[in-house]
């Protein structure tokens, strides 16, 4: 993890996805070699973070068990 990166875990999806945009647009605009590696980095961690939370939400979601379609489909 990047040193300036702060504790992600009180950021919502939305504010590290504003956030990624943000970087983003501020990565493409400077010429700076250096600044540029560093942005990447923190733009590759907030990206690791959001993918971390979406990969936890479907694993929940697959331990519940969402059995909605299982009552559509009558195998008999």
């Amino acid at each position: 993890m990047h040193p300036l990166v702060t504790n992600l875990d009180t950021l919502k999806d939305q504010e590290i996805s504003n956030r990624i945009s943000d970087l983003t647009k501020k990565y493409f605009m400077t010429r700076n070699a250096d600044v540029q590696r560093q942005m990447a980095q923190v733009i590759d961690d907030l990206r690791y973070e959001l993918s971390e939370r979406n990969r936890k939400q479907w694993e929940l979601q697959a331990q519940n068990g969402d059995k909605s379609l299982d009552k559509l489909i009558n195998v008999s």
